[in-house]
């Protein structure tokens, strides 16, 4: 039987020759599109890619090549959209499942990624690709598993190991990047936090997760006003971000009873600015610069409160937040100069002048070195119960009285371990009299110097019965009961005993 021609509409003829027009040239510019791909040249190759898209749009293995290129930009999103639509006209295209689970790990969407090459192995079991990025999806999921517990146990260092480790497979995934900026926010190790929240910034500026951690660098850094605004950013990007509304909400309490507190120090109402710097430590644990300065200024009202043991415990606290704090050193120093704990209090000033060689630094260090010399000499003013401003009658009257009652005179009924004490006091009180009564030896003696070598005082020629009798004539001493009859029977107190002046 023959063929019969059968003759076609003019309009279709002319429609399918238009298609086959189209198709010729999208395999044309798809040619092109490989040619700048194996040249590297991913920009022209993706203007290519997308020509043959444009001319035929139902072609799968042109998505495919698109996201491939998409994929050497770094521009996974994208490539991710592109092997989706290369899958969906051809759910075979075993190359478009590859590529999506390809995106969808280095966007770290591991459970996505897994089904995408569980379906390349379905179509192709033996695809060895599939098999290692299957693995490698598996091991990405065990990373955020770690790193989800280690946030919650605040082991901040392991959920930075293990973003470092989910990173190197998923390079694109922001989530990853900025749960390792905040962990090194919380670790205080701010300016790389900072460069993490930047880079993410300027791919993206309305990141909330990104103004959220930039905000809390600033805020641990105590820069609460710049810190607030990075939060309300942040909150308006993303109204629900509860981790902002929270920083936000900490930040302008702590910079408001940090305020109080400081004004009522201004007003010399120290016990409330005592309890306004408690309040305000309660705040944020975490924040440690400004808890830092909160312990140094509670510790400057316990000073002025007279609460020196606490305001030395509180500046340890602020010292242990940041050992770089020189208000916190300086006064701690001051504070165990007042309580007499004079090498802890040389300690921190050599570390003040060891970290900032100034000029007041090394007179407050070169007065604390002197204090301790000081201390550790016979206290005259102590043994004769005196003040260090102690007028010149005073000093008389303390030498009188004391020189009375450790007279050996006076406990020669004593034990001989007690006369012997008595005996050596007594030596004492006569040494700090002879010091302290002649203006030169108590000059030099107050500022530091060792009498006994300068010769200006011999302690083994000293003896205390000349002084004593000098001082009340007579003929006292040495337990050989001189010119003074001492009542030392039982009953008899410090005052009870007769004298007579010469």
């Amino acid at each position: 039987m023959a063929a019969v021609d059968i003759d076609m509409p003019v309009e279709t003829e002319s429609k399918i020759r238009r298609q086959d027009d189209m198709e010729r040239q999208a395999e044309g510019f798809k040619e092109k599109g490989n040619s700048y791909y194996s040249k590297k040249d991913y920009s022209e190759a993706f203007n290519y890619y997308t020509k043959a898209i444009d001319a035929s749009p139902r072609t799968a293995s042109y998505y495919g090549n698109r996201a491939a290129t998409l994929m050497m930009l770094s521009r996974f999103r994208e490539a991710l959209e592109d092997s989706q639509q290369a899958v969906r006209l051809d759910d075979r295209f075993m190359k478009g499942h590859l590529r999506e689970g390809k995106c969808h790990l280095s966007l770290g969407n591991a459970m996505a990624a897994s089904r995408c090459f569980q379906k390349v192995l379905e179509l192709e079991p033996s695809n060895r690709e599939a098999q290692q990025e299957k693995k490698s999806a598996a091991t990405l999921l065990e990373y955020e598993r770690m790193a989800e517990f280690g946030f919650e146990k605040r082991d901040f260092r392991k959920v930075v190991y293990c973003m470092d480790r989910a990173l190197a497979l998923a390079t694109a995934c922001h989530r990853f990047k900025i749960l390792k900026a905040e962990c090194l926010a919380l670790l205080g190790r701010y300016p790389e936090a900072q460069s993490v929240a930047s880079d993410i910034l300027r791919m993206d500026s309305t990141n909330a997760d990104a103004l959220y951690v930039r905000g809390l660098c600033l805020y641990y850094e105590d820069c609460i006003d710049k810190a607030v605004q990075f939060f309300v950013q942040a909150l308006r990007m993303a109204p629900d971000h509860e981790k902002a509304r929270l920083a936000c909400r900490n930040a302008k309490a702590l910079k408001a009873k940090k305020e109080e507190g400081n004004q009522a120090f201004k007003n010399n109402n120290y016990e409330a600015a005592y309890q306004l710097y408690t309040a305000a430590l309660a705040i944020d644990p975490n924040n440690i610069k400004t808890n830092a300065k909160l312990y140094c200024n509670r510790a400057t009202a316990g000073a002025k409160l007279k609460k020196l043991n606490q305001a030395i415990e509180d500046c340890t606290s602020a010292i242990k937040l940041d050992d770089s704090y020189i208000k916190a050193y300086l006064r701690r120093a001051q504070c165990y100069t007042d309580t007499e704990q004079y090498e802890e209090a040389v300690r921190d000033y050599e570390k003040v002048y060891q970290t900032e060689k100034t000029s007041d630094h090394k007179i407050l260090l070169k007065t604390a070195q002197m204090a301790l010399k000081k201390s550790k000499r016979k206290d005259y003013y102590k043994v004769l119960g005196v003040g260090k401003n102690a007028t010149e009658d005073e000093i008389k009257k303390a030498y009188r009285k004391r020189a009375l009652m450790h007279h050996p005179d006076r406990h020669s009924a004593a034990t001989p371990e007690v006369q012997k004490e008595e005996e050596k006091k007594f030596k004492e009180v006569g040494e700090a009299f002879t010091v302290l009564s002649d203006p030169k030896k108590k000059f030099r003696y107050d500022s530091g110097h060792d009498l006994e070598d300068d010769g200006c005082f011999d302690g083994g020629d000293f003896d205390a019965n000349n002084i004593f009798r000098a001082f009340f004539g007579g003929h006292g001493g040495g337990g050989g009961g001189g010119g003074f009859n001492f009542d030392s029977s039982p009953d008899s107190g410090p005052g009870n005993f007769f004298f007579q002046f010469g």
